[in-house]
């Protein structure tokens, strides 16, 4: 059966999901860059990016697994791009690139309507004004069988969690403080919407929790 997940989310030891004032220069915001370091040494980062190389430890199984069985993904805007409002244009194709990590149909969260974009690997960009259940029922029928990932961001983390929709969390918690940002867990009770904690693997890079809903 099709599950949703949240997997490979890097926060802070304060909790943070994404440091402040995102913006071009700093995609993942100020100082977000270093929740990520479990995940640049990998193989599998290094093998996304075009390079050669890379560490296949733990961090590097956990990034591995985050991509078995995924049918389709569900991003808010921000991971898009940092384009706010209406589409000026269509220029902008996302973070990555020509040939972006997901390979699979992904459904972007926006007020602003724009056409799906085809882009090269198999990775298809559908816009979404519908909201969280409109890009689920989307996701899934696309994923054909397969999990669904939602990407992010933290605000759209966050929108899942609290209508109940998600199965299983994986968070790579860095050694970073970062202060401020976007919080991932505030106000939220994880025991109330059963979660428990099923796994825990600590690296030299990060403390990996699997949390699955009962």
């Amino acid at each position: 059966m099709s599950k949703l997940k949240v997997l490979a989310f890097s926060v802070s030891i304060d909790g943070f999901g994404a440091g402040p004032r995102q913006s071009l220069e700093d995609p993942l915001g100020v100082g977000g860059r270093t929740l990520h370091g479990w995940f640049f040494h990998t193989r599998t980062f290094q093998h996304m990016v075009g390079g050669e190389g890379g560490d296949t430890d733990e961090d590097d199984a956990f990034a591995r697994a985050s991509f078995d069985n995924m049918g389709a993904w569900i991003l808010g805007r921000n991971m898009f791009g940092p384009v706010r409002g209406p589409w000026p244009d269509d220029n902008w194709k996302g973070w990555w690139g020509d040939s972006p990590p997901y390979h699979v149909p992904t459904f972007v969260l926006t007020h602003h309507p724009r056409e799906s974009i085809t882009m090269k690997g198999g990775t298809v960009f559908h816009f979404v004004t519908g909201g969280i259940h409109e890009a689920l029922e989307r996701a899934r029928e696309a994923a054909a069988g397969k999990d669904v990932r939602v990407g992010g961001g933290v605000s759209t983390v966050r929108q899942y969690l609290q209508a109940g929709l998600l199965d299983e969390i994986h968070l790579a918690q860095a050694p970073s403080l970062l202060g401020s940002g976007e919080a991932l867990l505030s106000g939220i009770d994880l025991t109330q919407l059963g979660f428990r904690c099923t796994r825990h693997v600590g690296t030299a890079h990060a403390q990996h929790v699997v949390l699955n809903r009962a």
